[in-house]
């Protein structure tokens, strides 16, 4: 993948409390190789490989991160043609800066928000680095997920501030709303009811698997909590929900029309 266009799923990061534990699990649940890159006073980049592409990348959480209670956690990076343009478009709609808007070096510049319903996310405009470099194959990315408290207004947000087009489903019993960046599907999103409970809005990130049961079972094994079991999606495939040995959640999915 190279250059992505705006409004597409550019990049996954994770912050972790412990860094090397983090990568044994994700290494060993995925087959990912890590890659460790020193980025000063004793702190790492480590960018995860599946079958020699870049599918991700975690830190260890910073000092100050730990003292403002930042949990371990996964981020979700979105393209945008101009991260100052699109800040200027956000905040009037009532999202909040959290960091940034900063260069990283010559990779790129970046700022992550809270938006109106108060998930959390990241906009990346690229320089030297794209993000990942492959996508919708066995171990990677294949679909990023808006668990909203209002689907209406979040629709609107997204479209004023990344032109995202929309196509609202019946599945399930629930209204879902498939997002589109130009001819492609690049997520979802679905409201969050009273079952719920004090589950804030987020965005979740599935990762492609040939398994979805094998893979649960693996990713128990090696000390995760599976929060949502394998469960069948019609006509779609079957994922479940995990959260990682610290806590992070993420989603795996066995599509029904193999990947990769």
């Amino acid at each position: 993948m190279d250059k992505k266009q705006q409004g597409q799923f550019c990049w996954l990061e994770l912050t972790t409390a412990d860094w090397q534990q983090a990568k044994s699990f994700y290494c060993d649940l995925f087959n990912w190789r890590a890659d460790d890159a020193d980025i000063g006073d004793g702190m790492y980049c480590t960018k995860m490989y599946s079958n020699d592409k870049i599918v991700a990348a975690m830190f260890q959480r910073m000092p100050e991160q730990e003292e403002q209670g930042v949990m371990t956690n996964w981020l979700t990076y979105i393209a945008v043609d101009n991260v100052d343009d699109t800040l200027a478009l956000a905040e009037p709609l009532g999202a909040t800066v959290i960091a940034g808007p900063h260069n990283v070096m010559d990779a790129g510049r970046m700022a992550i928000l809270q938006e109106p319903n108060s998930a959390v996310f990241a906009i990346w405009q690229a320089n030297q680095h794209t993000g990942i470099e492959v996508r919708d194959v066995e171990g990677a990315l294949c679909w990023s997920e808006l668990a909203t408290l209002n689907r209406e207004d979040s629709k609107a947000f997204y479209h004023q501030v990344l032109g995202w087009e929309f196509d609202d489903k019946e599945m399930m019993g629930i209204t879902y709303t498939e997002l589109q960046v130009g001819e492609h599907q690049e997520g979802g999103m679905l409201e969050m009811t009273e079952e719920w409970g004090d589950t804030p809005p987020h965005w979740m990130n599935y990762f492609a698997v040939d398994g979805c049961e094998k893979m649960a079972n693996k990713a128990q094994e090696l000390g995760a909590i599976i929060c949502v079991p394998p469960t069948d999606i019609p006509e779609v495939g079957r994922f479940s929900v995990i959260n990682d040995p610290q806590g992070a959640t993420f989603s795996i999915i066995e599509l029904l029309t193999p990947v990769g």
